[in-house]
């Protein structure tokens, strides 16, 4: 019953944006914290940005990535901007239940299964 479904993964030339979303179902995900991942090609996954009462952010994406939330529609965006090579991967949406933002796969218990996010040159 309990989905997240990411959207809006692409092709993109580096310097250009994209804007992903999760839609959440089967349960209201309001008082969660939510974050995005990615995986790039021969690497761990890792936390890219979160967000509960504020917003946290990965180093490599500070100033470029935001993340955002409508409690209501139960949906959270990913908007990138300024996008680089080394930004492609399959990005994930994921929830958990914890009331802190956390930067380990292993906090999160929900996950979406995930966008294909591409940056050519």
């Amino acid at each position: 019953q309990v989905q997240l479904i990411e959207s809006g993964g692409g092709l993109v030339q580096a310097g250009g944006s994209l804007r992903l979303s999760c839609a959440a179902s089967g349960r209201s995900f309001s008082g969660y914290a939510m974050g995005w991942f990615r995986q790039a090609p021969g690497k761990e996954r890792e936390f890219v940005a979160g967000i509960r009462l504020g917003t946290n952010y990965a180093d490599s994406v500070r100033g470029r990535f935001s993340i955002s939330r409508d409690n209501a529609k139960n949906t959270i965006w990913l908007q990138m901007n300024t996008l680089k090579l080394e930004d492609t991967g399959v990005y994930y949406c994921a929830a958990s239940s914890r009331t802190t933002l956390g930067v380990q796969p292993s906090m999160y218990d929900y996950w979406g299964q995930g966008t294909q996010v591409t940056v050519s040159s």
